[in-house]
């Protein structure tokens, strides 16, 4: 796994968290980070105020606002930082947490991380909050100019029917 891949699954993980409370067990992504770092999932899949505190972080940074809640995670969850070299690829790279560690921790950890590194202007990885009526899940941006404006497909095609419908309204 490519670093800048590692870096933009650890905030696909913070948006699935702060979009659904938990994390999908059975999913993809999910089961191949918890499986290739040794982390248990913790029952019924609860992260106690984890989620919370991640969305209030990603609201802050697509908001502009100061990073309060990064603050926070970084406190509370501390990274310990430091080299891998687990997945057999040539070299080394970081990270932000021991493999085995506690899920909630372990998550906590690299989600404190990338967003500290969000929150420092990394451009990496850009994040976004869906522009649908009624929706507000947030995103990770890599359409290639950043301009991205749903978290779905779904969403798009629901405000592109909504205004078609309001124009044909207008226009009868």
């Amino acid at each position: 796994m490519q670093y800048d891949d590692y870096m933009g699954n650890v905030a696909r993980l913070a948006v699935e968290l702060a979009n659904t409370g938990t994390l999908d067990q059975h999913g993809e992504l999910v089961a191949a980070f918890f499986t290739e770092h040794e982390v248990t999932p913790p029952p019924g899949g609860d992260y106690g105020e984890l989620p919370d505190l991640v969305r209030t972080a990603l609201a802050e940074s697509v908001d502009g606002a100061a990073p309060e809640a990064v603050h926070r995670l970084l406190r509370d969850y501390p990274p310990e930082m430091h080299l891998s070299d687990h997945d057999g690829l040539d070299g080394f790279h970081i990270h932000f947490s021991r493999n085995g560690t506690p899920a909630k921790r372990w998550l906590g950890q690299l989600i404190a991380a990338k967003l500290a590194l969000v929150a420092a202007g990394d451009p990496a990885v850009t994040l976004g909050r869906c522009a649908a009526a009624g929706c507000g899940n947030y995103f990770v941006d890599q359409s290639r100019n950043r301009t991205r404006r749903f978290c779905s497909n779904a969403c798009a095609s629901r405000t592109t029917v909504a205004a078609y419908r309001a124009r044909a309204a207008k226009n009868s």
